[in-house]
């Protein structure tokens, strides 16, 4: 709208009133200080007071190298202080921060969740401060806790780690479909599905899947969102002389025993036990 004010067409002088400084980008033409060019002034400004920060500075040191060559006693260097910082430690951390901050609010805004609906144990306060994960349990001790004292926790163990599954009172607690493995250590039984006769951590004879299977189970509940891993059990020797536990499944029991002779339980209990390793049962636990 220059044009209205000079119809000549050239641009408007300014006022003479109108302050004119150097401008920042060419020293050989001068602006006025309109507030479209104080960003500009303003940097140049900083620009020139960095610049004298760091000549002082180089003076100082200047001086204090000539004090060392003459055997004067000096401070401690004195850093440039125009220098950039390095981003260092905190400022990763900051920048970590600042990054989940970001996904939190972007997950609440897109899904509801700061989450993103996530629900596994990783977002579960246990998982990083359990009550007491180092708690050691006798065999006595630990059968105090079978879900029978409802103020008392309900626990399970497997292969001498305890886990509380208070949660899940209906499947370990009294009439419950496991409450066979409460208040002990069935880890065999966690292998080959015997869950009246193998209410035992002796894992001998076992075969690899069957010991997989333990390892599953293991991993199963170190990993369940809602169980947690209070102690270990204590368990005393295994004497090697002693018989290995009998397979509830007659058959298997006659592979490992030719001799054996099935009995009346073991038939029973092999057609009624449930198959804790068919994958319909996985997640009931």
């Amino acid at each position: 709208m220059s044009w209205i004010l000079s119809p000549e067409g050239d641009a408007a002088k300014p006022r003479p009133t109108e302050k004119m400084v150097p401008d920042p980008t060419d020293p050989n033409r001068r602006v006025s200080k309109k507030s479209a060019n104080q960003p500009f002034l303003a940097y140049k400004e900083y620009k020139d007071q960095q610049q004298q920060l760091h000549q002082e500075w180089v003076q100082r040191k200047k001086e204090r190298e000539e004090k060392i060559a003459r055997g004067e006693k000096v401070g401690p260097e004195e850093r440039d202080p125009t220098a950039e910082e390095e981003v260092g430690l905190l400022g990763l951390l900051k920048f970590i921060v600042y990054l989940l901050l970001v996904v939190a609010l972007a997950g609440r805004f897109f899904t509801g969740s700061f989450v993103w609906e996530y629900d596994g144990k990783w977002t579960r306060l246990k998982t990083y401060w359990p009550e007491s994960s180092g708690r050691l349990f006798s065999e006595s001790y630990l059968a105090t806790f079978d879900g029978t004292d409802l103020d008392h926790p309900l626990y399970i163990a497997i292969d001498g780690d305890v886990y509380d599954v208070s949660s899940n009172r209906g499947t370990y607690g009294p009439g419950g479909s496991y409450h066979t493995m409460a208040g002990v250590d069935a880890a065999r039984s966690f292998g080959t599905g015997c869950f009246k006769t193998h209410r035992t951590h002796d894992l001998r004879g076992l075969s690899d899947a069957e010991l997989k299977s333990v390892a599953h189970w293991k991993k199963f509940f170190e990993e369940h969102k809602a169980y947690s891993r209070v102690g270990k059990v204590v368990h005393p020797p295994i004497d090697p002389q002693s018989p290995i536990p009998e397979h509830c499944d007659s058959k298997k029991a006659q592979a490992v025993h030719p001799t054996v002779v099935p009995t009346e339980d073991n038939r029973l209990q092999e057609h009624t036990r449930p198959l804790i390793n068919s994958d319909s049962k996985r997640e009931e636990l």
